[in-house]
């Protein structure tokens, strides 16, 4: 019988019981219910991230939704999501756990997954099901970095829009290169909206999208949300950010004001690492991480703005703070 560690909205432990032949205990299981344990996205998208667990299997039940989410301060959008959120909850896992999903389809039409860190046959993985319908594959994951899971069914960049995408973070076999106090995860994505308010929510915009002209480019599913609501650290931390763009057309140029990047991992590889960057480009379907410390005398206390250095898409929601130390915020402060 395999340990497992039930993940839902509380968290129970089932202590792993021990193999009959030569004494071992059988690999542990975490099992994790994005139905019952949602991200959080009040009132703000929780991007603080958490260490991945030790156990080596790693079971993920996704639930398919219709929901209605707010993209923007008063402004809210019928999606179509995994999990309930625009974005869709964080996966996290390490470079060799074996990974099983189950999707199951609760929304009002058909839907499927790609998990772009999956070496698997997609006909096989990623084919579409019919609502009410469900399906289940594993894959172990064999390439470290930031990768963008999203629905593959076609006319794919409708479903992208409608906000069908969600992070997973595979974490290399020995761990991440250097020790960090805070890590952090954004996800820049676009909606193409017509309408959209607190009484009649906004409906996919198909023409403006394939005319690229974005309603709102955004951090997390929601335009400037982290400009009222900044990323704490403390003076002195060492942070990492796991950024992946979720396009489904633009990339992230991303930027963080007032300091410059350590190191930067192209696609989140360790191996792929380049030093010294101010400025560093992650296309849509794609993702990197970024390593930067906010030390005294230097990008100390303070307040820091993060971007799209694109700045007509960070004009349109693609703008954030860090907070360091506890500096006073003046209104308005932006970038």
């Amino acid at each position: 019988m395999n340990g497992r560690i039930l993940i839902g909205g509380a968290i129970a432990v089932a202590l792993a019981s021990l193999a009959a032949v030569g004494g071992s205990g059988a690999p542990q299981v975490e099992v994790t219910d994005f139905a019952t344990a949602p991200r959080a996205t009040q009132p703000v998208y929780d991007a603080r991230l958490s260490p991945a667990s030790a156990a080596p299997v790693k079971e993920f039940r996704i639930p398919i939704r219709d929901a209605t989410v707010e993209i923007a301060k008063g402004v809210t959008y019928k999606s179509w999501t995994f999990g309930g959120t625009v974005p869709g909850p964080v996966i996290r896992v390490r470079e060799g756990d074996l990974v099983r999903i189950r999707l199951v389809n609760e929304a009002s039409m058909p839907h499927s997954i790609d998990f772009h860190a999956a070496r698997i046959p997609m006909n096989k993985a990623f084919r579409t099901i019919l609502p009410k319908d469900s399906l289940s594959f594993e894959f172990t994951p064999r390439d470290p970095g930031a990768y963008l899971v999203h629905c593959g069914t076609p006319p794919v960049l409708l479903h992208l829009m409608q906000g069908m995408y969600l992070p997973i973070i595979v974490d290399p076999k020995g761990g991440w290169p250097g020790k960090v106090d805070k890590e952090f995860v954004i996800v820049q994505s676009e909606f193409y909206v017509q309408g959209g308010d607190s009484a009649l929510p906004g409906q996919a915009d198909w023409k403006q999208a394939l005319e690229r002209e974005t309603s709102y480019v955004v951090f997390n599913g929601r335009a400037f949300q982290y400009q009222e609501h900044p990323l704490q650290v403390d003076i002195g931390d060492r942070v990492r950010v796991f950024v992946v763009s979720a396009g489904p057309t633009f990339t992230s140029d991303f930027h963080i004001v007032g300091t410059v990047f350590d190191k930067v991992y192209p696609d989140g590889n360790p191996t792929h690492a380049l030093s010294g960057v101010q400025t560093y480009g992650v296309p849509a379907g794609g993702g990197a991480v970024f390593e930067t410390r906010f030390e005294k005398d230097a990008s100390g206390e303070g307040v820091y703005a993060f971007v799209t250095h694109a700045f007509a898409d960070a004009a349109k929601g693609a703008v954030g703070l860090i907070r360091v130390g506890a500096p006073e915020l003046a209104a308005g402060m932006t970038h």
